[in-house]
């Protein structure tokens, strides 16, 4: 299932030249996304094509040997992508997430190894929740050392989103016989013995192109360099200052809003050129019902709310990564303006993706037309996490200037 690419991926070396590659890659893979999306075929192409433009290795470290391009262009690339095929952007966005993360290692192993075959064009991976949990961040996997040196990885995780295609899998596990337990996130290839990849398990009505289903880890060997203890869980009053959370985010709506932009395109194509009008409108073209302009209007005005959210959210994510070091203040002000973002997206996006329906008409529900992907796909990767949790954050600071909690990648 890992796919290798076959020869090094370019270095993309600026903004502009990795915009530009996105939207020809884009271009490429959205030919066959509708197909993809009726027979229920995996983008594993797709992923390919993306490794091999050099896209996957744009925010490496320079000293690493990539460009280490802003974080806001990862989140640009992201959206293009997702608006082309949402599973695409699904699998790629924790690519990006463990590729900032693994900069927090210096340069210390894994890091110079991970690094290098990401340059090259391999894609990261993760397997990070699992079922049978009281709380979704809670950790059965464990990863225990052997007596003799190294470490045995055990367990099953789902919603493994990223796996397919993935030459790493960053796992998310516990030091077995530590007090306060410690979490630990462990790297293996899908190839190594004892994993075991199940990910047409995934039956969501949503997304399904992602294949995030079960992986199971079983007496799993890993070396040392590849075990990262993270130590107790973080406090959310007094950990470091990091944006890693919010990047993390940013890319989550990126995918929504990606997928909205989708949605507001096809369905402008088909009232534009299939819908008929309704009869008393006494006009041509659907196109043309004074309701139906001004509702898309309403349609278009959200998205760019949402695509500008999304900017300044990501500006001041780039802004906080510039400072000699990096201040509570500025990671809480980029939290809080990607948290808006994504809480607004979950609605907006779902908005869009469905509203459309109502300007094309009974038509537009032809499972050919595939119209629906987009209203399942944005409904079912929205709930990633509550929008609900966000508000609170958000009210909190306006009402007493409450700075969000450090927990990492959930705000």
């Amino acid at each position: 299932m890992t796919i290798t690419p076959e020869t090094t991926a370019p270095t993309l070396v600026s903004v502009d030249q990795t915009l530009a590659v996105a939207r020809r890659v884009a271009a490429e893979i959205a030919v066959g996304a509708v197909d993809r999306e009726v027979r229920g075929v995996w983008p594993e192409a797709e992923l390919r094509r993306v490794a091999e433009s050099g896209l996957l290795g744009i925010i490496v470290p320079e000293r690493f040997g990539g460009p280490d391009l802003p974080r806001s262009t990862a989140v640009e690339v992201l959206r293009i992508l997702s608006e082309a095929d949402s599973a695409v952007g699904q699998l790629l966005l924790a690519h990006f997430v463990l590729n900032a993360a693994i900069g927090g290692l210096g340069d210390t192993e894994p890091a110079p190894t991970i690094y290098r075959d990401v340059v090259a064009g391999a894609q990261l991976g993760n397997a990070t929740v699992e079922r049978g949990t009281r709380l979704s961040v809670d950790r059965l996997t464990t990863v225990t050392r052997r007596p003799g040196g190294g470490w045995v990885l055990d367990g099953t995780k789902y919603y493994a989103t990223g796996t397919l295609g993935a030459s790493w899998i960053a796992v998310a596990a516990r030091i077995a016989d530590t007090e306060p337990a410690h979490g630990a996130t462990v790297f293996v290839r899908p190839t190594d013995p004892g994993v075991t990849l199940n990910l047409d398990r995934w039956s969501s009505f949503g997304q399904r192109g992602t294949a995030s289903g079960e992986v199971v880890f079983d007496r799993v060997a890993v070396d040392d360099p590849y075990v990262i203890d993270e130590g107790p869980d973080p406090d959310p009053v007094t950990s470091p200052p990091s944006v890693l959370g919010a990047f993390d985010q940013a890319l989550h709506a990126a995918v929504d809003i990606g997928i909205a932009r989708a949605a507001l395109t096809d369905g402008a194509r088909f009232v534009t050129t299939k819908s008929r009008p309704w009869f008393e409108a006494g006009v041509d073209s659907a196109a043309d019902e004074p309701h139906v302009v001004r509702r898309f209007g309403e349609l278009t005005a959200r998205l760019y709310a949402l695509e500008a959210l999304l900017a300044a959210g990501t500006a001041r994510i780039d802004e906080a990564l510039t400072e000699p070091e990096l201040t509570r203040e500025s990671a809480a002000a980029a939290s809080l303006q990607v948290a808006a973002a994504k809480a607004l997206a979950q609605e907006f996006a779902v908005e869009i993706a469905s509203g459309v329906f109502e300007l094309a008409g009974a038509s537009a529900t032809d499972r050919g037309y595939a119209l629906d992907r987009h209203w399942r796909n944005v409904r079912v990767h929205s709930l990633h996490d509550p929008a609900r949790w966000k508000y609170v954050h958000l009210g909190n600071h306006t009402l007493r200037g409450t700075l969000p909690p450090r927990l990492g990648v959930l705000l």
